[in-house]
């Protein structure tokens, strides 16, 4: 078993998909032997025009190429696969038994990573393997941090700005004209000052969450929780919002309804859910919270009559590198951060989460937790 390190994986127990580019039969078994005893998946291929076909559809973690092929050599393959925006940024090491120093140039100038000569040196093949795998993989890994970091930096630059405008006009309408405003007027611009201090507050808490998350300062802490008691408590939270729009919150999940997981976690979880329901229903209309059990899971969904969600949105709701933001029916402003931070939170207790909706058909969230202790 080769021990590429886990932290580098796309997802525990991953095997990595080594294809392999080699015309002699005899080489292809002795690399095939010198592979099978590792952790990964082998394809191959006898050509270089099978090759290209081949790797465009497996998209194989690393390639394995012959230099000398019938038909497209190994160094004319690596070109085009450099050329192919899906292939380029698979690692290619070289199969050669030619070690002249123009060769070895050549190879590193169509974009190969590194060569291994043959007769094959186990030790040596599968060092080098290991090493462009783990490189490989962590380049992926600073690719999606960069990726959550650029959403959260275009969180803070917009999603901040507009309750900060809409705080700081309406302090400055205020100062500047309170004698002459009417008790009407004063009321309104108070109650714009109410809104979107509790739109920064609740955007600010998610981001801190969110941000803790990422970091690894937050740690899953499951217990036994009473789900009827943490929905009655965000009910509270939410039912000013809810009752401003004329909207119903009903729930369905009576006290001492048991899950086991993190408490904190599973209230922000309800808490945004529920938040987003009251946030795109329509004035007069309902949610509904309610669950359902079976031996070993706990599944509570949250339900609403308001807008829906069209169908090519519905993939991007929990990902971080997508950024859908829709106004509430009432043109409440959001990040779309609450999604991705429940998705986060549920799948920390081991629990999944997705969503059912259709424009104008409302939409129902749900989400698993596990009824008895996580092993």
């Amino acid at each position: 078993m080769i021990p590429v390190k886990n932290e580098t994986l796309k997802a525990e127990g991953y095997q990595p998909l080594i294809f392999i580019a080699e015309d002699e039969p005899t080489n292809l078994r002795v690399l095939y032997n010198m592979l099978k005893k590792g952790n990964f998946r082998m394809a191959a291929a006898g050509n270089g025009n099978l090759a290209l076909t081949a790797i465009s559809k497996a998209q194989p973690d690393l390639i394995l190429l012959d230099v000398m092929m019938p038909g497209l050599d190994g160094f004319e393959v690596c070109e085009r696969l450099q050329k192919d925006p899906a292939t380029k940024d698979i690692p290619v090491i070289f199969l050669t038994a030619r070690i002249d120093e123009e060769d070895v140039i050549r190879g590193f100038n169509v974009g190969a990573v590194d060569y291994v000569t043959k007769p094959f040196n186990r030790a040596e093949l599968l060092s080098r393997i290991k090493t462009h795998l783990e490189l490989k993989f962590a380049r992926e890994s600073l690719k999606e941090l960069n990726a959550t970091k650029d959403r959260f930096f275009s969180v803070l630059a917009h999603d901040l700005r507009n309750p900060l405008q809409v705080l700081s006009l309406s302090v400055e309408f205020l100062h500047k004209k309170y004698n002459l405003c009417s008790e009407d007027k004063k009321k309104e611009y108070i109650q714009k000052l109410y809104s979107g201090t509790q739109l920064l507050a609740a955007l600010l808490e998610n981001l801190l969450e969110w941000s803790m998350s990422q970091r690894g300062v937050i740690k899953c802490r499951p217990e036994k929780l009473d789900i009827g008691e943490l929905v009655d408590g965000s009910i509270d939270l939410t039912r000013e919002s809810a009752e401003k729009k004329g909207i119903k919150i009903i729930s369905r999940i009576v006290n001492e309804t048991y899950a086991f997981a993190d408490r904190n976690m599973i209230r922000v979880v309800i808490r945004n859910l529920l938040s987003n329901a009251v946030k795109f229903t329509n004035t007069g209309g309902k949610v509904k919270i309610s669950a359902s059990e079976s031996d070993n899971f706990i599944e509570i969904t949250v339900a609403d009559t308001g807008i829906g969600i069209n169908l090519e949105d519905i993939p991007g709701l929990f990902q971080i590198d997508k950024q859908i933001t829709t106004a509430g029916t009432h043109m409440e402003k959001g990040s779309g951060l609450g999604l991705i931070l429940c998705k986060e939170f549920v799948e920390k207790n081991k629990g999944t989460i997705s969503v059912i909706s259709a424009p104008g058909k409302g939409a129902s969230f749900k989400f698993t937790l596990s009824r008895r202790a996580l092993v």
